[in-house]
């Protein structure tokens, strides 16, 4: 797995994940999440585009990254899921609690409204 995080419009860090999210890899990207947050960027975009693969421990990893993001005073949305991670976020509802968006560029404005 693969973790870069930038520095967005308004403030919002976009955390862009390649590979696989899962056992091997959730303990990290929870803690670059976390890590992002006490930094000062609460309001976090995740786009998964190149994440081949999710597993419960990557979503685990995603809900850890939220609930920082809510404590910080921000929120965590994702961008550009892939198919697998479209359905596993779809099977478990968890796309209700994490809000979908098509696009970075998306996801990043609605932090506007």
């Amino acid at each position: 797995m693969e973790l870069t995080v930038e520095a967005g419009p308004g403030g919002v860090a976009v955390v862009r994940m390649t590979g696989r999210l899962d056992l091997l890899t959730a303990s990290a990207a929870k803690q670059r999440l976390a890590e992002t947050v006490t930094a000062g960027s609460p309001r976090l975009v995740v786009d998964l585009a190149e994440v081949a693969f999710v597993d419960s421990s990557g979503l685990g990893a995603l809900i850890g990254g939220l609930k920082a993001a809510r404590l910080g005073g921000g929120d965590l949305r994702i961008a550009r899921p892939a198919e697998q991670a479209r359905v596993i976020l779809g099977l478990t509802t968890l796309d209700r609690v994490l809000k979908v968006y098509a696009s970075v560029e998306e996801a990043v404005a609605a932090y506007a409204d």
